[in-house]
C-alpha cells in the first residue's frame, strides 16, 4: 500500500502537477502616447497554493496599457532582473502592486507568500528595480 501511496506522487511531480506555474505577460500601449516601462514580464508565487495563479491569471487589463496573459509551467529564462515581493490581496488581481497595501489592510495570507516577478523586454529597467525597492521588494540584476 506504501509503495503504491509512493508512486502515484512520483507520478504527480513527474508529471508536472506540482511545479510551480507562472504568468506570461506581454503589455503593449493602446495609444503612442503611453508607453509601457516593462513590455514582457512573468511572475509566479512564493508560499501559495498553485490555483492563485489561475485567478491573478485570467485578470486582463482594461487600461492604456494592454497586457495578454497567459498560464506557463514555470517563467522561462533569460531574464535581466527579477523582483520577489510581498504578496497582498491587490497584488493578486494587479502584480505590478506589489508591497503597496497598508499593514492594517494586509489580507489573511500567509506571511511568507510572495509574489516573483521575472523582467525580460523591459525598456524601463531602472524604474522597474525603483518599483520594486519602493513596494517592500528585493531586486537582483541577472
Amino acid at each position: 500500500m506504501r509503495f503504491a501511496l509512493y508512486m502515484a506522487m512520483l507520478g504527480t511531480l513527474s508529471s508536472g502537477q506540482v511545479l510551480a506555474e507562472g504568468c506570461d505577460v506581454i503589455t503593449r500601449s493602446s495609444s503612442e502616447a503611453v508607453k509601457p516601462v516593462q513590455q514582457q514580464t512573468c511572475y509566479s508565487y512564493g508560499n501559495m497554493p498553485a490555483e492563485a495563479i489561475a485567478w491573478s491569471c485570467s485578470n486582463q487589463s482594461k487600461e492604456m496599457l494592454n497586457s495578454q496573459k497567459r498560464r506557463v509551467e514555470r517563467c522561462p529564462d533569460g531574464s535581466v532582473g527579477s523582483c520577489i515581493a510581498p504578496l497582498t490581496q491587490e497584488t493578486l488581481a494587479n502584480p505590478d502592486a506589489a508591497g503597496r497595501d497598508e499593514p492594517a489592510t494586509r489580507p489573511a495570507l500567509p506571511k511568507d507568500a510572495r509574489i516573483i516577478t521575472y523582467y525580460y523586454d523591459t525598456p524601463g529597467l531602472g524604474q522597474a528595480r525603483s518599483d520594486c525597492e519602493r513596494n517592500n521588494g528585493v531586486w537582483q540584476t541577472h
